[in-house]
């Protein structure tokens, strides 16, 4: 895990509690300083996922397998596509984890 800026440094983020959180290092490098992208769903602009103010179980859930995050929302879609949340070496570590009862999280 990686600290990650909610709101970016770059983007006016400040380094106080309330703008960090812990975030996959995949993750963090595919956010990078990206704020909001584009719902496949709608082609509407959104926020990305916020852990410090929204409830991932509003936003995500896990398929059959726990392999993969879907999202549930606008925010929840976007967030799973601008971070690659399922590139393949995530879901076949999750896939791992899954079978030997690490996974998922409560």
């Amino acid at each position: 895990m990686t600290i990650d800026h909610i709101q970016p440094v770059s983007k006016g983020g400040l380094n106080t509690l309330e703008n960090l959180c812990l975030a996959c290092r995949t993750c963090n490098e595919y956010k990078s300083d990206t704020t909001e992208a584009i719902d496949p769903l709608t082609g509407e602009i959104v926020a990305l996922f916020n852990p410090r103010q929204q409830n991932w179980k509003e936003h995500f859930q896990w398929n059959n397998d726990a392999s993969q995050i879907e999202g549930l929302s606008p925010i929840g879609r976007t967030t799973v596509i601008a971070l690659r949340m399922n590139n393949a070496v995530i879901v076949a570590t999750r896939k791992r984890w899954f079978a030997i009862g690490w996974h998922p999280p409560d």
